[in-house]
């Protein structure tokens, strides 16, 4: 008996993923519309400080980021991109295009943390979205704190192993 094993550059994680996501891909036509956040993190901060949230975001029939709670922090906002980053009330979501939260882009920032968040602690978040027809709906995200994205892990790992 032949045992399979993952081609090279590829992990476990990765496998769950791509299957959780063919698996929600082959239930999408029995559903309106499906919403998907994938790779949510955040970075680390002390009590009373500001951290910000990065995460990727896909809406298969297009929606609106409204709103974003989260008992962590006094408050939570969507950013527009760049440094001197302006707050936001809304984010648009289109259809079928996968709107990255992260560094620089749009994120969203929690302000006046009323804890601190280490290194592998999780955050819990609401997003609210409204769907093109008008119906809102409440997603929740369990981010985890760290340094980098997932993925910014993962090819870190694959760089540092001898070829």
């Amino acid at each position: 008996m032949k045992i399979a094993t993952l081609p090279k550059g590829l992990s476990q994680s990765f496998l769950v993923a791509l299957c959780c996501g063919t698996v929600l891909a082959l239930l999408a036509p029995n559903a309106s519309a499906l919403f998907v956040v994938n790779q949510p993190w955040a970075r680390p901060a002390g009590r009373g400080q500001s951290t910000e949230v990065f995460m990727n975001l896909t809406s298969t029939d297009g929606a609106t980021l409204v709103a974003v709670h989260t008992a962590d922090a006094e408050e939570i906002v969507i950013r527009a991109p760049g440094k001197i980053a302006h707050v936001v009330t809304t984010l648009p979501l289109p259809a079928g295009t996968r709107v990255a939260l992260a560094p620089g882009r749009s994120r969203l920032a929690m302000i006046k943390l009323k804890r601190s968040v280490k290194l592998g602690d999780r955050v819990l978040l609401t997003l609210t979205l409204e769907g093109v027809d008008g119906r809102r709906q409440e997603i929740p995200v369990n981010a985890e704190v760290r340094m980098r994205s997932p993925l910014d892990d993962e090819r870190r790992a694959h760089h540092t192993h001898a070829h």
